[in-house]
């Protein structure tokens, strides 16, 4: 029989201005990286109030790190240093490999409602140098598959037979974008040594077999190791993000938007940005 997988730790983060002025939750950060390795940082926003994010995120840097932007409402303009623009709409992701270095901003736009993700996705001390890149993930992209009681968007790795629509390159996380329908029940079998972790968008669920513990919006749950999670929906159903990777085990020097493995490592980078030498041609 599967190990069924139980609640190690629930966070519900802290609310930060971010950026020049974005009121957003982290949900989890630099406290959290043993726990949630490979996952460095998970940023979430819901607003009705464009005063909350229109001031965005000017141009700065990053090294070392992917950022895996999930829009489920709102547009979010960017532009970077390798000369890339465009907008991020409802219902797509952007991947982003920083590797040796970019410089990019991100300028949310006003919107009936901003509702997403940032996530953080710690590179491995061999590729932490890899070029830069963008991934632009469109709705169109990502396949939903439709069961009994739940809707399952795959977004990177696979769910069953269907793949999604990135693997990713370097850590091969799974992205879920789960919708599970009043009072259902929805399962998956799980790699048993992955961390993995949920993150509530909208709803309520029991993800404890004597329904103990109501996870409710905007709450992160992080679980034990196991081969199977297993959630039940309240009469509100429930929407959540799924996130699973192998746990890197590698040590981590983090200075603001740089993520290396020493700190002479993050030193240098800072200098390299002194001395306008950040970005690799």
């Amino acid at each position: 029989m599967a190990t069924r997988r139980t609640i190690r730790k629930i966070v519900t983060g802290s609310t930060q201005m971010d950026g020049a002025g974005v009121k957003l939750v982290r949900v989890i950060g630099r406290a959290d990286v043993q726990e949630f390795d490979p996952f460095l940082m998970l940023d979430a926003f819901d607003s009705l109030n464009p005063d909350d994010y229109i001031k965005g995120f000017p141009w700065h840097p990053h090294r070392g790190i992917e950022t895996v932007t999930y829009l489920i409402s709102g547009n979010i303009e960017h532009s970077d240093s390798l000369g890339n623009k465009g907008s991020i709409h409802a219902g797509c992701c952007q991947w982003m490999t920083a590797g040796s270095g970019i410089l990019h901003q991100e300028m949310p736009q006003a919107s009936e409602r901003m509702l997403g993700v940032q996530l953080w996705l710690n590179l491995p001390r061999i590729n932490k140098m890899t070029q830069p890149q963008y991934r632009d993930i469109a709705a169109t992209m990502i396949p939903k598959v439709r069961e009994n009681g739940a809707t399952v968007g795959v977004i990177a790795g696979s769910y069953g037979k269907t793949l999604g629509a990135t693997s990713g390159d370097y850590v091969k996380a799974l992205f879920l974008d789960v919708m599970v329908e009043p009072g259902c029940e929805w399962q998956i079998p799980t790699d048993k040594n992955a961390t993995l972790f949920i993150y509530m968008v909208e709803g309520a669920a029991w993800f404890d077999a004597d329904k103990q513990t109501m996870i409710e919006s905007h709450k992160a749950v992080l679980f034990e190791a196991g081969e199977q999670l297993a959630v039940w929906a309240t009469k509100q159903g429930a929407r959540f993000l799924l996130f699973s990777g192998q746990p890197l085990r590698e040590p981590i020097a983090w200075g603001g938007p740089i993520v290396m493995n020493t700190r002479e490592e993050l030193q240098q980078a800072f200098q390299e940005i002194d001395d306008g030498v950040f970005i690799k041609k």
